[in-house]
């Protein structure tokens, strides 16, 4: 069959709740997901697509479908995320996927125009996902903007007990008190995402039926931090450590320190801005900082209208042209004027462009991941000294402390 006839019998259309079976199949055949995974994690198909139902209802699901054949798809989960302290709804992308014999067709392409398209109509400016090529996404307009470092530490290496007025608690994976600190925690973090019920479930589907949480509460029994973990061949394994202050990150470790007997080593991320090498007495330990997730901005002028700009001692503005791969309205010149508040307006046109950027390098730099005058070195845009360092200004924080857990 040829090309044209090909592409002239597929069609683009919202995947449905009745297109569940056909929208697990294609996701474990891209992610390679086998009948051995499953039985490892004690799943089996219907339960998967029992499972995936909330995502086909509550989720933006789109594919293109060869007659009644779904052969390629993207998901697009409604969320909210802290930037500095404003709330932004935002579109997570996931579920990317088509069957090779579908490839250099442009239906992804297409997939993610629409979704994109869909996501400045809900309002979300932002999109994140975790990207499995960073190249790819790059091209379609996302973003680094956070790592994470994964370090491992042996038994000998782990922190002497601290004396703390608290205690922990192993509960439930479900406790409402993991839920109450995630929320406190999300909500004082920028970057993080503010979890739903759907959320929820996504962030722990895939785990292990032995996944262990502990809570730490303080001396008037509120909860103030808590660790995901599980052990497995005298490996304890760290998913997470969720903590708000000093005394629950130190109620946490003398947990796992207990495990002295049982464990030869603890493995696990942290935050990028609290290295573990510093807080051990013995810092000759193994951290690897990598790429973690990626962002959009999906909508240019809703995204400077809410952006928390630092305030000025008179009102600023600059002109630059902007550059979208994907999105026609992210195209063009443009003048951002910044009150002494901080409140942002973006207007089209303008006089002479100050700087010229493209959608990933400013995402990356109003997101607080590289700074204006670390990007204008890297060469990613081009403007004099008095332009990057009003940029600077506007925009940069105090060490912005960026979650690396969603």
């Amino acid at each position: 069959m040829s090309r044209q006839k090909l592409q002239d019998r597929l069609k683009m259309k919202k995947v449905e709740p009745r297109h569940g079976e056909q929208f697990n199949d294609l996701l474990r055949y891209v992610f390679q997901v086998t009948n051995h995974d499953l039985h490892t994690f004690g799943w089996e198909n219907r339960e998967i697509a029992k499972a995936k139902l909330p995502v086909l209802k509550q989720a933006d699901v789109l594919g293109w479908f060869d007659n009644d054949k779904l052969i390629s798809q993207l998901a697009v989960y409604p969320f909210q995320v802290n930037i500095f302290g404003e709330i932004y709804d935002m579109g997570g992308l996931t579920g990317v996927g088509t069957y090779p014999e579908y490839a250099n067709l442009g239906l992804m392409s297409q997939l993610m125009r629409q979704a994109l398209a869909n996501m400045r109509e809900r309002q979300q400016s932002i999109s994140y996902l975790y990207p499995y090529s960073i190249p790819f996404y790059r091209r379609k307009g996302w973003e680094i903007i956070s790592d994470k470092i994964s370090f491992e530490v042996k038994d000998t290496q782990l922190p002497k007990l601290k004396t703390v007025p608290g205690n922990v608690e192993r509960l439930s994976i479900d406790h409402p008190d993991i839920r109450d600190v995630y929320r406190r925690f999300a909500q004082c973090h920028h970057g993080a995402m503010l979890r739903s019920e759907l959320a929820w479930e996504e962030y722990l589907r895939w785990d292990l039926d032995d996944l262990t949480v502990a809570v730490y509460y303080d001396e008037d029994q509120q909860p103030q931090g808590y660790l995901l973990y599980w052990i497995a061949e005298e490996v304890l394994h760290m998913k997470i450590m969720v903590y708000l202050d000093g005394e629950a990150r130190a109620g946490l470790w003398n947990f796992i320190s207990a495990h002295f007997s049982m464990i030869t080593r603890v493995k696990g991320h942290i935050y990028t801005t609290e290295p573990l090498a510093f807080l051990l007495e013995d810092s000759d330990i193994k951290e690897t900082i990598s790429p973690y997730y990626m962002a959009r901005i999906v909508d240019i002028h809703r995204f400077v209208k809410q952006y928390p700009f630092l305030p000025q001692n008179a009102e600023c503005q600059l002109t630059f042209t902007l550059h979208d791969p994907m999105l026609e309205w992210n195209q063009g010149k443009f003048t951002l004027k910044v009150d002494e508040q901080g409140r942002g307006q973006l207007m089209e046109g303008g006089g002479n462009p100050e700087a010229a950027f493209d959608i990933q390098t400013l995402t990356t730099m109003l997101m607080g991941y590289k700074r204006p005058a670390y990007l204008a070195r890297a060469g990613r845009f081009q403007a004099r000294r008095a332009t990057i360092e009003l940029l600077e200004n506007l925009i940069e924080r105090q060490t912005p402390y960026f979650s690396d857990y969603f």
